[in-house]
């Protein structure tokens, strides 16, 4: 009789600390071992490949209620399909607030939707509105339904917080034991100098990096994180696009400030400069903060070496090209202000990184599986059910060919979106099968898994999310409702 489910045989497996060449024995959905000569009723040959824990894709956007009805096209499962095809096993999404309104009727909504996932998954519960009853009565009850994390912009019409909504959110967050995530640019500056470009007749895509420059990003990191700080309250601050900014979250880190950021594929291999293409194709481009240039790209690198960047999400947040509910939803002359920002990246964010990083020796095998599983499931609660290869964890893995050639297109992207920002591009390493508790779910680019087999993965209180306990004067504000 077999001693396990399932086999993963003679692969190099990989965790956060070391690689070695091992078996990875599975029962009921579990890793029950690791190790040598493994017997189990079904094997998968992992010869020559690595196996690595399965992506924990911290940040994307799928199927997001919308104002007036509906949601985003990337539906849960079709993302599913994409995230899967890319070696991501569990996904943290967005449920929203329309402002006007609470947080409670739209995560329902929301959870009810993703019953048809194929991944496990959970939520950040964005706030737009901290109104007393959203602050004081309905975050407590949504963080003790597993969601303990919120997020929170400073820029964007109609979701931006200003800095006295925001350090509420704060409070609450540390009152709950909750996290707080961050979109950080300066929603004035934005505003001003938009204005000023369209006033000077400056509308094409490309003009969007141009209403955002770095200093905007890095203004509004700096003041997050002097309010949280003020608050005791740990936060990450999102989509990190430029090293300027990386140098806030490292000095408030040398503060012993809890403080941590990531970044995106998007910018190690987009610039500025396609959103300049011609006509309306840089808008395929737009996302926001914006894409910057080679040079930021390089520093990035160094401050995902240097541990100041220590999780690369997709951000994927996906509107199709040619559909006019996508980018063309205003026409496609129209100005830059009013094309839909965001990329689509789950099936592109782990082949990218690889590439970029690994095959190209700027971080090694183990810094990617840092960086794309065990980091994020850390941060968000999720480890070591998440984000590891050893016994007891769940059977997320990846088997990744490190030596194939692959080239980038839309079709292998197996996401709803029309496009990808990616196409055209080759990278080295690919994954070949994706196992989701013990189950193989997708293998050479075929995903065979099944609508709602996806579990919601509710996070309970821990440690690496406390206040540090350091307050100005030893005083508590957010013990008050104010």
């Amino acid at each position: 009789m077999a001693d396990y489910d399932l086999v993963v045989a003679g692969g190099t497996v990989v965790t956060p600390a070391d690689m070695f060449r091992a078996d990875v024995g599975v029962r009921d959905g579990r890793i029950a071992a690791v190790g040598i000569g493994l017997k189990g009723e079904r094997t998968v040959d992992a010869d020559g490949l690595l196996v690595m824990p399965g992506g924990v894709d911290s940040h994307c956007h799928i199927e997001q209620l919308q104002r007036g009805g509906g949601a985003d096209e990337e539906t849960w499962t079709t993302g599913s399909t994409s995230a899967l095809a890319g070696g991501t096993t569990s996904v943290i999404t967005f449920s929203t607030q329309f402002k006007g309104g609470g947080i409670l009727g739209p995560l329902a909504e929301y959870r009810r939707r993703a019953e048809q996932a194929m991944v496990d998954y959970t939520f950040h519960q964005i706030i737009t509105d901290a109104t007393d009853e959203v602050v004081f009565n309905e975050i407590p009850q949504v963080v003790a339904s597993g969601v303990r994390s919120l997020k929170v912009f400073l820029t964007y019409d109609p979701l931006h917080l200003d800095d006295r909504q925001f350090i509420r959110v704060l409070a609450a967050a540390r009152r709950n034991g909750a996290f707080v995530t961050v979109h950080c640019e300066n929603y004035e500056a934005i505003n001003w100098r938009t204005a000023a470009l369209l006033a000077d007749g400056r509308t094409e895509p490309k003009y969007h990096a141009w209403s955002r420059p770095p200093v905007v990003e890095r203004e509004a990191t700096h003041r997050a994180i002097a309010l949280a700080e003020m608050v005791d309250q740990p936060i990450q601050v999102f989509h990190v696009s430029h090293p300027e900014v990386a140098e806030e979250i490292a000095r408030a880190k040398a503060r012993g400030l809890k403080v941590w950021g990531e970044t995106c594929p998007q910018y190690f291999v987009i610039s500025a400069d396609d959103m300049d293409r011609p006509g309306f194709e840089g808008a395929k481009f737009m996302c926001s903060p914006a894409p910057r240039d080679a040079a930021a790209s390089e520093g990035l690198w160094k401050c995902i070496r240097d541990g100041v960047l220590d999780i690369v999400s997709s951000d994927h947040s996906g509107w199709s090209y040619e559909t006019p509910a996508g980018k063309r939803v205003h026409g496609t002359d129209a100005p830059f202000r009013d094309i839909p920002n965001g990329v689509p990246g789950l099936a592109a964010r782990l082949p990218i990184l690889f590439s970029e990083g690994v095959s190209k020796g700027r971080i090694d095998p183990c810094q990617f599986v840092r960086l794309t599983a065990s980091n994020p499931a850390r941060l968000f609660g999720l480890y070591p059910r998440k984000g590891t290869i050893a016994p007891g964890t769940d059977a997320d893995l990846v088997l990744w060919d490190p030596t194939r050639k692959q080239t980038i297109s839309n079709r292998l992207m197996q996401h709803i979106i029309d496009y990808t920002p990616y196409e055209g591009l080759e990278v080295t390493g690919w994954p070949v099968a994706t196992i989701r508790r013990g189950a193989v779910v997708m293998r050479d680019g075929v995903v065979q898994a099944e609508p709602g087999s996806g579990q919601f993965l509710a996070r309970a209180p821990y440690d690496m999310i406390k206040p540090t306990g350091n307050l100005p004067f030893g005083f508590d504000a957010s013990a008050f409702q104010v």
